[in-house]
């Protein structure tokens, strides 16, 4: 059987890495977070003083480009793909709100779009893979054999991605929270340059009140009734 390209794109805090995690183990498939790699770079910006909540030096980060090399290596403990930059395990430093505040105007930049869905391409491009984020089924990957596309109540993102960050002993409010989905949605959907949006032939889920079990699931009760007609 052929190896398939599955992509899962998605709002903010829907679950999408974690589904695609757990389809990709249930299929012997390589994951790939594409978000990580753009908040990769964004730590990059942060680190090299180009941006901040008041000022964001695009040249600067556009120029910079260059001197990235981003990539994946497999955790055997954790059994995931730990995210590298310029060779050090930035895991850990890429998923705290600061980040996540300032990520979709990184993504919004077309030279680092353009840069990174080159380097997504090319994972993808012997199948045997399942890549979640914002445009893997409208761009990256416009021939995926399947394409998902997740959505939820901004209510109950919040309320998961508050939780995440109080687990890990973040100091946040939840409406500091709630206000950054909101924000992101808005960033994400409106940018000029692969704009999120469900490709025409993605199946939806609303799993607000889905377990990640039944998504899992119907996800996999598609992909077999698909391969069997």
């Amino acid at each position: 059987m052929n190896m398939l390209t599955i992509a899962i794109d998605g709002f903010s805090s829907t679950g999408k890495s974690t589904i695609a995690k757990l389809l990709a183990k249930e299929l012997s498939y390589v994951y790939v977070d594409s978000g990580a790699m753009y908040r990769a770079v964004t730590l990059h910006a942060m680190r090299q003083g180009l941006i901040s909540s008041n000022r964001f030096d695009r040249e600067g980060l556009i120029n910079s480009l260059s001197e990235l090399e981003i990539r994946f290596e497999y955790n055997k403990e954790l059994q995931k793909g730990d995210v590298y930059l310029n060779g050090e395990n930035v895991e850990g430093l890429i998923r705290n709100l600061e980040v996540s505040q300032l990520v979709s105007l990184v993504a919004a930049v077309p030279e680092v779009r353009r840069k990174l869905v080159e380097q997504q391409k090319m994972l993808g491009d012997q199948g045997g893979v399942v890549m979640d984020g914002r445009d893997i089924g409208t761009v990256v990957f416009p021939d995926a054999d399947f394409k998902f596309f997740m959505t939820a109540s901004p209510e109950v993102r919040a309320e998961r991605r508050f939780k995440e960050l109080q687990d890990r002993g973040d100091s946040i409010s939840y409406d500091e929270v709630y206000e950054n989905v909101i924000n992101r949605d808005e960033l994400d959907s409106t940018r000029k340059d692969s704009p999120l949006i469900k490709a025409e032939d993605a199946v939806e889920f609303d799993n607000s009140d889905i377990s990640i079990k039944d998504q899992l699931r119907a996800m996999l009760d598609i992909i077999s009734s698909k391969l069997t007609e």
